[in-house]
């Protein structure tokens, strides 16, 4: 790990003054500032921000930037589909330090990136991509560029495109809201710019919008194995049962998009539609349109399907 600057502001306003690489948790910063794949000059430690608390209001739920991910993922009133992503996410150990805010910024686990001894153009813009023809498995099949295949790491960012949810970003002038489906960018030829959030801007909060049929949700994710592992797919479902119609649906998929994916395509295959596996299967052929398999991961394309499956079975017993 390299030298660097540790300031600690006690005000959001004096850590949006402050250069340098944020730090919460620290479960993914320090991670690549030993591996010296981070090499900040400045860390500001915002732990101290009043960025806390998970509160109900007109506008949805309001979960603090700074609230960890075990204490949410078992507060009362978190959706279904919340709690099970974040459960499934890392470890009790790294869930007891991570935290919301860091958790849907969190930077790839792709192996490449964090192995400085090779190209990477999301670790160093043109030098490379080595996975588009070696150790791809556990890459991205949808959205992907020729300049990079890396999946986007978060559980938690999955459950909340499907719910609409939103970020509220704190700048120097004010503040400004993003739709958490929007805050992601693909990589297309700039695979290095990974979100909206700029420099000089900080995660305050995350609010998820009212959702009475989100208590029928579901998150399933299909891993090598069962903790401490990331997705190689899984599927955030949201279902507004009518009897044994589906009324209304919810669905977006991680593990194969180079962004979390929602999938509206499905959505509206299921709307009016029965509570069947055939109609479940039907409508998820249509998840992997436009995706671009490697040598390795083809499987996520047929993965994917059954595990949407999967979760609107769960979701509509």
């Amino acid at each position: 790990m390299r030298p660097f600057e540790y300031a600690a502001p006690e005000s959001t306003h004096e850590a949006l003054d402050l250069p340098g690489a944020y730090l919460a948790g620290g479960t993914t910063l320090v991670d690549l500032m030993k591996l010296e794949v981070m090499t900040p000059d400045h860390v500001v430690d915002i732990t101290r921000l009043p960025l806390r608390g998970i509160h109900p209001g007109p506008d949805g739920l309001r979960i603090g930037a700074l609230e960890l991910m075990e204490d949410v993922a078992h507060h009362h009133g978190i959706y279904p589909v919340i709690r099970q992503a974040l459960l499934q996410s890392a470890s009790p150990q790294l869930r007891n330090m991570a935290t919301i805010g860091g958790n849907l910024l969190q930077r790839t686990r792709c192996g490449f990136f964090r192995d400085v001894a090779t190209p990477c153009n999301k670790r160093a813009p043109g030098t490379g991509c080595p996975a588009q023809t070696g150790g791809n498995r556990s890459h991205a099949v949808l959205g992907t560029s020729s300049a990079c295949v890396a999946t986007h790491p978060s559980d938690l960012a999955v459950a909340l495109v499907a719910l609409n949810a939103s970020v509220r970003l704190a700048t120097r002038t004010g503040e400004r809201t993003v739709e958490v489906a929007g805050l992601y960018t693909l990589p297309g030829d700039t695979p290095h710019v990974e979100h909206q959030v700029k420099p000089g801007e900080l995660v305050t909060e995350v609010i998820v919008p009212p959702l009475p049929w989100a208590s029928r949700s579901v998150y399933v994710k299909v891993r090598d194995r069962r903790s401490y592992e990331f997705a190689l797919t899984s599927a955030a479902v949201a279902v507004d049962l009518d009897g044994g119609a589906i009324h209304n649906a919810r669905i977006a998929a991680g593990g194969v998009g180079t962004v979390p994916w929602r999938l509206p395509e499905v959505e509206a295959a299921l709307r009016g539609g029965p509570a069947t596996v055939e109609a479940f299967e039907a409508a998820a052929e249509l998840s992997a349109r436009g995706a671009r398999p490697l040598a390795d991961n083809a499987f996520k394309v047929p993965l994917l399907k059954r595990t949407i499956v999967r979760a609107l079975v769960e979701a509509t017993r």
